[in-house]
């Protein structure tokens, strides 16, 4: 059974910091590229950036620079390192491996992220 399920959301005041994580099972984590997505109230869902099996990584712009997507194969565990958040940053942060194929397509429950001073 494919299981993704992510932690570390919480309240930060903007200029903050926060460290996603989204712990994997079920499939061959190290080689299969992942993505964090989130959706805030009232809009669709965003792509936030991309790392491959080969730890290419993409950002979303707005997120350059300040955002970092790692991974860990040994612990089967993916990151996203959010820093200086934006009042525009507070969403529910998912993580996502999708493998192209219908009914491949593999989502955690989500995390929330609230920018509040």
């Amino acid at each position: 059974e494919v299981q993704l399920v992510e932690s570390g959301g919480g309240v930060v005041q903007p200029g903050g910091s926060l460290r996603l994580s989204c712990a994997v099972s079920g499939f061959i984590f190290s080689t299969s590229a992942m993505t964090w997505v989130r959706q805030s109230p009232g809009k669709g869902l965003e792509w936030v950036a991309r790392i491959s099996g080969s730890e290419t990584t993409s950002y979303l712009e707005s997120v350059k620079g300040r955002f970092t997507i790692s991974r860990d194969n040994a612990k089967n565990t993916l990151y996203l390192q959010m820093n200086s958040l934006k009042p525009e940053d507070p969403a529910v942060y998912y993580c996502n491996a999708n493998f192209g194929i219908p009914g491949y397509d593999y989502w955690g429950q989500g995390t929330q992220v609230t920018v509040s001073s």
